[in-house]
């Protein structure tokens, strides 16, 4: 019997088993191979231990907050920006999506630089990932994957599903092979850290940027629900992956500080994952996981890749995005979308070129950036249980999801608090002048570009952006 066109079109839909392989391949990526050298830089095993124990409790809430967002608003497709809009208007939900695309496009420059830095040891000429040879080496890989992408996002995600199974198995080695060779009195040493961190709380702080970073990516299942065979697969492709991802997190952190003192482990080369496997067993350690590594990166840069052109598109349709983002071609790839994120990391790569320290500062900008999309989305479901919306129809969970959406929210808020004045005026300065395409969008519709509360929020993001312009220009403000 011949498929009818409803079964074609369910058969090129995503499983829960790809979307949760979209989840974890978006997290799994640079940040956990970095994780050791980023805690001892920080703090030691009793700050690990609270820093994980606060930014798994947060993270999870989040998580289920977008597995509740997705069973109650079903008709919200690419949920970041969507949840945001439909919350808090328009101009918020165009900020919404312009971040999570803008911190998408910085992170996928922590892969190159990382990649290069690992064959860096290899090809002296790569530097630490941020020389000339470097950026042109980054530069070709950043149009072979273009290029890849534009043949389909089915094909590209199943590619991830592979590449996603086939990186997790270093980093389980890793963890493995540390546990075997832990040293109880060198863990024990580790337990404050070394030298003077500051207080505990000042440790837990200085961790949570890099928490952030390495979760990204727990809502890259409600990003494709659009695609998914199953609505409710949405929420538990979300919970499934961050669960997977979080043990390994905090594994691979919490073991390496019975490898070797937090003070070496501190001043490894990045990925320091590769450092201290070396350590425990050898020279061959450190090409186990520099090839994991490789793999890893490669497919976390896919997903995120699929991901920022995804809202860019959704965004465009919804016609909060000029309209030549809303274009796809016949394999259901939006190109102008794809291209625009393409061309954006390519242009941070080459302003790595005059970074100082090109992995670090990408790493907490991506975090900074991402931290207004996923406050809203949060703030989002706090709005909806407070004011009982969807709650009437089905009451089952108000106060469960409540309490869920009021943590994840006060979870976020302190993040940013943990973020620091310097890095949320940075972002002002990307967030600010994003809003020329807000305008080229309204004013394709032959709207008005700002009502007055937009234009009083607006207004306050040019003064952000003026303070972070100031900041870099006076010296008070590094990259």
């Amino acid at each position: 019997m011949a498929a009818t066109e409803t079964d074609l079109q369910h058969a090129s839909k995503l499983s829960l088993v790809t979307l949760t392989a979209l989840v974890v391949g978006s997290m799994v990526g640079a940040g956990v191979f970095s994780l050791p050298r980023l805690f001892a830089t920080e703090t030691g095993v009793a700050g690990a231990l609270i820093a994980w124990t606060i930014a798994g409790t947060g993270m999870l809430m989040l998580a289920l907050v977008f597995q509740n967002l997705a069973m109650r608003k079903p008709h919200l497709d690419a949920g970041v920006y969507a949840y945001a809009k439909a919350g808090f208007g328009e101009y918020l939900g165009f900020f919404s999506a312009f971040g999570y695309w803008a911190s998408s496009c910085v992170g996928n420059v922590t892969y190159w630089v990382l990649i290069m830095s690992t064959l860096g040891a290899i090809v002296p000429g790569l530097g630490d990932g941020d020389t000339l040879l470097a950026v042109a080496a980054g530069s070709v890989g950043v149009w072979v994957f273009y290029f890849l992408i534009r043949r389909g996002v089915r094909e590209a995600a199943a590619i991830n599903r592979i590449v996603t199974a086939a990186k997790l198995v270093p980093i389980v080695v890793f963890v493995l092979l540390a546990l075997f060779v832990l040293d109880p009195a060198v863990f024990a040493d580790n337990w404050s850290g070394y030298g003077d961190l500051g207080s505990l709380m000042d440790q837990v702080r200085g961790t949570m940027l890099a928490t952030v970073f390495v979760f990204l990516g727990v809502e890259g299942a409600s990003v494709y629900s659009r695609h998914a065979q199953r609505r409710e697969d949405v929420g538990r492709a979300t919970v499934l992956g961050f669960l997977m991802v979080l043990s390994i997190f905090a594994s691979v952190t919490i073991v390496s500080y019975g490898v070797l003192p937090a003070a070496e482990i501190a001043e490894l080369r990045q990925p320091s994952m590769a450092g201290v496997l070396e350590e425990a067993v050898g020279e061959w350690g450190k090409v186990f996981v520099s090839a994991g590594l490789l793999v890893s990166v490669l497919g976390a840069y896919l997903a995120w890749t699929l991901m920022a052109a995804e809202v860019l598109f959704v965004a465009a349709a919804d016609r909060d995005m000029p309209r030549f983002l809303g274009r796809a071609n016949a394999a259901d790839v939006p190109g102008p979308a794809l291209l625009m994120t393409t061309v954006l990391v390519q242009v941070v790569l080459v302003v790595t070129l005059f970074s100082e320290d090109a992995f670090n500062f990408a790493l907490d900008m991506t975090s900074a950036l991402s931290l207004v999309p996923l406050l809203l989305a949060a703030a989002y479901a706090l709005k909806l249980a407070a004011t009982r919306e969807t709650y009437d129809e089905r009451p089952q969970g108000h106060g469960r999801e409540y309490a869920i959406a009021g943590v994840a929210t006060l979870y976020l808020v302190f993040l940013l608090w943990a973020a620091g004045l310097d890095l949320l005026l940075l972002a002002f300065i990307v967030y600010a002048p994003a809003t020329v395409l807000f305008a080229m969008a309204r004013r394709e519709q032959g709207r008005r570009v700002f009502s007055p509360a937009e234009l009083v929020i607006f207004a306050a993001s040019l003064i952000g952006a003026a303070a972070g312009v100031l900041g870099l220009v006076q010296g008070w403000i590094d990259i």
